[in-house]
């Protein structure tokens, strides 16, 4: 891949160090006081219902996302392709089922919906370390990939740049989640999806013009640029025609996606329940652009860039927006060409910034609310005291989080972004819809949906050959694969869901009063939120 124009460079530059600025500033500006629980949790439920979406798209819309969208498109074609799709069909179904429930039943983070069903410490700890395993791995992820994109666009590829940019970007999240909690990292998702929105459009239109706005055409480019032949326009190209491998990944999306904690914890934050239903549609409606963008703008870098170049700028073609971006601008751009693509670049910092900090605030969120103020403890924190130890924990998250990226960025980390994904299918998801809608959910049942779908999902991913046994695995010079398949959903989320069952029916216990609790709760699902509904359960 060539280098930028050292203008291009200088004015990523420059317009990173003002995004830094601006959004730091107003951080500390709309950050919540000391001892403001509500409004650090929540952000005292003060943003519209297009601003929320706006907040929730962004959060949904995340580094890994927009890059590695982009680059399976590029790479793979139509299975590219059906990812996207679930993608939106995954926030649809959220929209459709559980967004107006979370939000009625809810106060602060997951845990909370959980122990409306079944009180008591032990759902508490576990939903937090639930929370861990499934957005720990996702910020280590997104960290760990900064340094190369950075490198990219700046043109500075030593080593110690790339950690160094890790170690920044990981400092900015920490100070953007213990500062601003939930309306800071809200308006920082904004500016972002609003920038990105703008950025993927101009690329598009380029792209499109290229082939005078002929989607065929583009297809057709697309296709003898990819190496693939008529294989990349057919399912089955990255499953090597493994039909059940496809339909394990697109369900762990389709489940998955949505229900991660630091989407969830959105719908908390939203004025009511006609509010979270018009914050959603206009999630929806961003999330579905801006996947029509990202589906041209994959198609265009296999066309234009080529499948050689792509997989010679990264294997996985994550820089393929950026390569792509080059390639439409030309080896000699003019300054409103070069102003595009410091756009684009400002995109992807924006990107790369307002994801990890709304999985540090989410992280953040359960290990205070969940496991200190509620799991730990038999009294009643503080308001000033849970602020206080959410803000050490965004700290101690980032800092784990910073420790393990900059170690381990010299390896193929996609394991980590499938992992997330699958506990959240695997376990999360289950836990949500038997608690909100089975009468006879049992405190057992929720504690083996939790821990049964997440060690699964952890044992089956450490057996597959994204952690070992092929090139490019985590660990290449490794081979203990004995998974077949490249997710762990086509039989982790069974699992969750089975365990959840099972523990149910045979757990025996108080029938009538788990019917009971669940009447309680009924209301706030089916009919909204009355006044005091989100008082905390414990």
């Amino acid at each position: 891949m060539t280098e930028f124009g050292a203008d291009a460079q200088t004015m990523s530059l420059v317009a990173f160090i003002a995004v830094i600025t601006v959004t730091l500033l107003v951080c500390v500006m709309t950050g919540p006081d000391d001892n403001d629980l509500a409004e650090f949790y929540t952000g005292y439920r003060s943003l519209s219902p297009v601003r929320s979406g706006l907040a929730i798209a962004g959060d949904y819309i995340s580094a890994g996302t927009v890059l590695g969208t982009i680059g399976i498109i590029a790479l793979l074609g139509f299975d590219g392709v059906t990812l996207t799709l679930s993608t939106v069909l995954s926030l649809v179904l959220m929209m459709f089922l559980l967004a107006e429930p979370l939000r009625n039943t809810g106060r602060f983070t997951t845990g909370d919906v959980l122990t409306r069903r079944a009180p008591g410490p032990a759902v508490r700890i576990t939903s937090a370390l639930v929370t861990l395993a499934a957005l720990l791995p996702l910020v280590v992820f997104q960290l760990a990939g900064a340094g190369d994109l950075l490198a990219v666009v700046l043109g500075f590829h030593s080593g110690g740049f790339k950690t160094g940019s890790i170690v920044c970007l990981g400092l900015l999240m920490i100070v953007y989640a213990a500062l601003g909690g939930m309306k800071g990292t809200a308006f920082i998702q904004i500016v972002k999806t609003v920038v990105l929105l703008g950025a993927a459009t101009a690329i598009a239109v380029l792209i499109l013009a290229r082939f005078d706005f002929s989607p065929s055409a583009l297809l057709v480019a697309a296709r003898n640029g990819s190496g693939a032949g008529d294989a990349y326009l057919a399912p089955g190209l990255q499953f090597a025609g493994d039909g059940l491998d496809m339909i394990g990944t697109q369900l762990t999306v389709v489940l998955g996606a949505a229900v991660l904690p630091h989407i969830t914890m959105r719908m908390f934050g939203s004025r009511g329940t006609a509010a979270v239903r018009r914050s959603l549609s206009w999630a929806v409606s961003t999330v579905v652009v801006t996947c029509l963008l990202l589906t041209v703008i994959g198609f265009g870098a296999a066309a234009i860039v080529g499948h050689k170049d792509l997989v010679a700028g990264d294997p996985q073609g994550q820089t393929a927006f950026l390569m792509v971006s080059q390639a439409v601008l030309g080896a000699d751009p003019t300054v409103a060409e070069t102003l595009l693509f410091t756009a684009v670049a400002t995109a992807v910092f924006l990107t790369l910034l307002a994801s990890v900090a709304g999985i540090t605030l989410a992280c953040a969120n359960t290990l205070a609310h969940d496991l200190v103020a509620h799991g730990l403890r038999t009294s009643e924190l503080k308001a000033s005291t849970e602020t206080a130890v959410a803000r050490t924990a965004a700290v101690g998250v980032g800092v784990v989080a910073i420790a393990i990226a900059a170690g381990a960025r010299h390896l193929n980390l996609q394991a980590l972004l499938t992992l997330s994904f699958c506990v959240g299918a695997s376990a999360i998801a289950p836990a949500l819809v038997y608690s909100l809608f089975w009468r006879r959910y049992s405190r057992a049942g929720l504690l083996a949906t939790l821990v049964v779908g997440t060690v699964a999902t952890l044992v089956l991913t450490a057996g597959s050959t994204l952690v070992s046994g092929s090139p490019r695995s985590m660990f290449p010079d490794v081979d203990v694969n004995w998974f077949p398949f490249t997710t762990s959903g086509i039989l982790s989320i069974p699992l969750g869901f089975l365990a959840g069952w099972l523990a149910t029916v045979a757990g025996g216990g108080d029938a009538a009063e788990r019917v009971r609790r669940y009447d309680e709760v009924e209301p706030l699902i089916l009919a909204g939120a009355p006044a005091g509904a989100g008082a905390d359960p414990h």
